[in-house]
């Protein structure tokens, strides 16, 4: 086993406050550098955890914003990532231009190393920022590879096979999860099943870091895990209104080592591809 592929990884609950971008971020460097106490590597953060999620303007949204990676808080970030030698996932307002973005910056100890901008916008979302153009990048972190994902990314299994085949070992899921419709109170809520099923369809650990509260309104049902390849949670969910760290000690390798299901199963290479060719990519018939 090399050494190399294991690392503590805390998924980090909090609350944002809706416009409070200081406290917001002091808030998060608090967490950090309690994960770093704790051994963590990589930690994620929530979607949007600078400055809130239910924005009542696209302008209100853009005087919030920031470039990436030369605002404030990627800053503050690059510091914290530095100080703690770890690896640092986090959603944040990104402004490029005159487009607004819903995005999730990789940053590391030599400082920043990515972005993911969030491709499939939910609810009013769609008013305020421009749907991702960046796919869906694989990061190499020395230990492994990691892709990211946002909040409603995950109801497509398309993103989790397109971080597959790129090779990712790890999603990292910055997230403000919000009620569905019908929920049976017996049953884990949609987004964990979501995770668990896509980390196990695609042999990939999956580590959502969810916030808590309700903002304007909107409640947040907190419930971060960390999923391993199998699919099975390794820590968490966490609460439904407490802010707290979720910590799990993986080896990246494992996803990669032991992918089969069966002597004779393994989820990607099983693919027929001789059949999606043709399907895949059009758009759904209306009625079926």
């Amino acid at each position: 086993m090399k050494q190399e592929s294991r690392m503590k990884v805390a998924c980090l609950q909090m609350e944002p406050r809706i416009g409070q971008v200081q406290a917001n971020v002091a808030r998060s460097l608090e967490l950090i550098a309690q994960a770093a106490r704790a051994g963590a590597r990589l930690v994620v953060l929530p979607e949007l955890c600078n400055t809130g999620y239910v924005f009542k303007t696209r302008e209100e949204a853009l005087d919030l914003s920031e470039e990436v990676p030369d605002g404030p808080t990627c800053e503050a970030w690059v510091a914290a990532a530095r100080k703690h030698a770890m690896f640092i996932v986090a959603g944040i307002t990104e402004r490029k231009g005159d487009k607004l973005y819903n995005s999730a910056v990789l940053i590391g100890p030599e400082g920043y190393i990515g972005t993911y901008r969030k491709n499939h916008l939910w609810g009013a979302e769609n008013t305020i920022f421009e749907p991702g153009n960046l796919g869906v990048p694989v990061f190499d972190i020395g230990a492994g590879r990691v892709a990211c994902a946002i909040c409603y990314d995950i109801w497509f299994p398309e993103i989790f096979r397109l971080a597959a085949l790129q090779g990712a070992d790890m999603l990292c899921v910055a997230t403000n999860w919000v009620p569905m419709p019908a929920q049976p109170g017996n049953l884990p809520m949609m987004a964990n099943i979501l995770t668990m099923g896509g980390a196990h369809a695609n042999s990939m650990f999956v580590a959502a870091a969810d916030r808590i509260g309700v903002e304007r309104g909107q409640p947040f049902l907190g419930n971060s895990l960390i999923v391993s390849h199998t699919g099975w949670p390794l820590a968490g969910p966490a609460s439904l209104d407490r802010e707290e760290m979720i910590v799990a000690e993986i080896d990246l390798a494992d996803a990669r080592r032991n992918r089969n299901l069966t002597d004779f199963n393994e989820q990607l290479r099983d693919r027929r591809t001789d059949l999606y060719g043709e399907m895949l990519g059009s758009a759904a018939t209306p009625g079926y």
